[in-house]
């Protein structure tokens, strides 16, 4: 009976996305829609479409199932995300407006060159396949468990059918269709989390004020940790590496920009950001808090936890929680995942073919026809990419993809930082060896600090990278600058 509810949840939901990416796409089907939807999308539906991009489905698992182990201490990277949003309005959405660009990318081509510009593209599309191909895999993972392992399908079956289903709404008007499937997708994220909250604090026999005293006295309710260096849950590790992650993961992540380029203006981008970063921290709120609900449930009921904590919010929904809270999980789950990889779908297409293929020096019909292909492409490559995934099995995911962003977004930290706060021009050619020497380099200083001195390294290995980036262009520089066209 399990498998068959959500089966028939998943139908339901994407007869709705298809419905939606027909009516909003069916006069707008060119490539200009496709990248930037025609550059007239509302802020406010750009805003609550960029809250499920970020979610993503292991954001709905993962956050949850990390209190056990870590308490409420994400919050304190939450926090360090406000200030990101705000530098990402008020200087990088300014700089892309001035440049009135299709990906942020073509920055570095104004700023350095064309060796530095394909560079920043490909740590890109390195980094979003990583991550939005990781957050795919857990949701894949529920859903095998849940209904397709009942039926003896396969798991590269399942992946190939989830991969199909986003296909079909994405492929004709890319990010103009899922500007509005978005929108929708984060209520019903909201929706569903709160639901599930309801009906576990029911389930405990609390009221509203009950839940809200039963999660403050919580022994996992501690948020902030400023007496122990060494851990990886230090405040001050915890908030800069959440102000930095916001910078490298939306500010310049093509993905999350695209979204921003479609605003009719630089300021309705400046609103769509802020309100969107201030709204995702109360959102990171009531996941954790759910999570802390969830583990009085288990205690009281003598459940026994499971050894990944991302398999929490999964059992309880599936096995303790009734017939409602598994709807509400999974459709919260499958909107979540939906989200955030159609757009990085999106994104990967459109920076293959605007960086690496330049399809806008093509006629129409021949860059139209390059888009498709490119876009089955990507959606093989996650396929490729989650089989790989298969074999690897992680206790959080969200953390190790926090982890790979740290060396994957480094070198385009270091890239931006270098053309926006310096004058200096560099040479070029060299630009693609200091940005793989950069992450290799961290890699083997996180090992020997482990090593030597049980330095546990968090995500502040992003600065690190990024500033040995900025110091390795800083070498292969002279005071000359190249374009004046790129001062903000």
């Amino acid at each position: 009976m399990t498998g068959i509810s959500v089966l028939v949840i998943i139908v339901i939901y994407f007869i709705i996305l298809l419905a939606i990416s027909h009516f909003v796409g069916k006069k707008h089907t060119n490539n200009d829609a496709f990248f930037l939807g025609n550059r007239e999308s509302p802020w406010y539906i750009v805003a609550i479409g960029m809250i499920g991009a970020s979610i993503s489905g292991v954001t709905f698992v993962s956050v949850p199932g990390m209190v056990a182990a870590l308490d409420m201490t994400y919050m304190q990277m939450v926090l360090g995300f406000i200030p990101g949003y705000i530098i990402v309005a008020y200087v990088l959405l300014p700089l892309y407006y001035k440049l009135k660009i299709i990906t942020i990318y073509s920055y570095l081509d104004h700023r350095f060159g064309k060796y530095s510009y394909k560079t920043g593209a490909s740590f890109f599309i390195l980094s979003r396949i990583v991550g939005s191909a990781s957050k795919l895999y857990l949701v894949v993972m529920i859903l095998q468990t849940l209904v397709f392992d009942q039926w003896n399908i396969p798991f590269y079956a399942t992946v190939s059918i989830i991969l199909l289903l986003i296909w079909l709404y994405t492929f004709r008007s890319g990010i103009k269709a899922i500007l509005w499937t978005d929108a929708l997708q984060t209520l019903c994220v909201v929706v569903a989390a709160v639901m599930i909250i309801y009906r576990v604090a029911s389930g405990l026999g609390y009221d509203f004020s009950d839940t809200i005293n039963a999660i403050a006295a919580s022994e996992h309710s501690r948020i902030f940790v400023f007496d122990d260096w060494i851990s990886k849950q230090n405040f001050f590790k915890q908030f800069f590496s959440g102000m930095l992650i916001v910078i490298v993961m939306t500010g310049l992540d093509q993905d999350m920009m695209q979204k921003n380029l479609t605003c009719r203006n630089l300021k309705d981008a400046q609103k769509n950001m802020v309100s969107y970063g201030i709204a995702f921290t109360p959102l990171n709120f009531i996941m954790l808090s759910m999570g802390i609900l969830l583990l009085l449930f288990i205690n009281k009921n003598g459940i026994a936890l499971p050894s990944n904590s991302d398999e929490i919010l999964p059992m309880l929904a599936t096995e303790y929680l009734g017939l409602p809270v598994l709807i509400c999980f999974t459709i919260g789950i499958i909107a979540a995942s939906f989200s955030n990889a159609d757009s990085a779908l999106t994104s990967l297409t459109t920076t293959v073919c605007v960086d690496l293929l330049n399809i806008e020096k093509r006629d129409k019909q021949s860059a139209q026809r390059i888009r498709h292909i490119v876009h089955i492409a990507v959606c093989v490559s996650f396929l490729l990419f989650i089989f790989l995934l298969d074999n690897i099995k992680q206790a959080n995911i969200l953390d190790t993809i926090y982890k790979a962003a740290s060396y994957t977004y480094g070198p385009l930290l270091g890239l931006f930082s270098f053309g926006l706060f310096t004058k200096r021009s560099i040479k070029d050619r060299l630009s693609p060896i200091i940005c793989i020497a950069a992450p290799l380099m961290c890699y083997a200083l996180e090992a020997i600090l482990r090593q030597e001195i049980g330095y546990n390294v968090g995500y502040e290995i992003l600065l690190l990278n990024g500033m040995l980036t900025f110091g390795g262009l800083w070498v292969i520089s002279n005071k000359q600058t190249q374009n004046e066209y790129v001062k903000v």
